[in-house]
């Protein structure tokens, strides 16, 4: 059970423990909370970052350099979802967080129709970047991206956005505004706002 959010502190981190089952982590992402372990302790850390990072579907930046680049890569979707996960989960990246329960967990949610992912092949059919994340209705709550070849993770955002454009999707999470998630266009909102657009969009 997750607190209401009238309880939640201020910090991002709201609560720690329970467990990464599908119906514990679908009534999260409803609830705009997420899973990540508490780093250096070792503790799974339920987390809704105050503020958020949204990526308004109207508003990525494409620049034309992103648009020579989609010229390189065919576009799939769902069609290697372990690879994808364990291209992200990759050790030798910085501040690697995704261990063997989190791919067990997403990959449990993926067979059963919730997470999901898009691919980018070169012209060679390797897998060159991609993403992941969770679906609930409107929200597409993206948990992580990875890249082989240059610009490849953005192709991944691009035909994610189009994707949700086109049926109708509402609400692109991406937790957190890094300064790169900044420079394709991700703004920042307050918790309350966070959580408003999640109810709409979760309908």
């Amino acid at each position: 059970m997750f607190p209401p959010a009238s309880r939640w502190p201020a910090e991002d981190l709201i609560a720690v423990g329970g467990d990464l089952a599908p119906e514990t982590l679908v009534a999260a992402y409803c609830r705009g909370i997420f899973p990540m372990n508490v780093s250096g302790i070792e503790v799974l850390g339920w987390w809704s970052p105050n503020p958020r990072g949204v990526l308004p579907l109207d508003g990525l930046r494409v620049t034309r350099s992103m648009r020579q680049s989609a010229k390189r890569f065919e576009v799939r979707v769902d069609t290697c979802f372990s690879e994808v996960i364990r291209g992200c989960a990759d050790p030798s990246r910085d501040d690697g967080w995704i261990d063997a329960a989190f791919i067990d967990a997403y990959t449990t949610l993926h067979r059963l129709g919730w997470a999901h992912s898009i691919e980018v092949f070169d012209r060679d059919g390797q897998l060159a970047g991609g993403l992941y994340g969770v679906r609930v209705h409107g929200l597409f709550a993206g948990e992580s991206m990875f890249h082989r070849q240059r610009d490849a993770s953005k192709v991944a955002l691009m035909a994610l956005v189009d994707l949700m454009r086109e049926s109708g999707m509402q609400l692109l999470d991406v937790q957190w505004a890094t300064a790169h998630m900044r420079s394709l266009g991700v703004i920042e909102l307050t918790r309350e706002e966070y959580l408003a657009r999640l109810a709409r969009a979760v309908m």
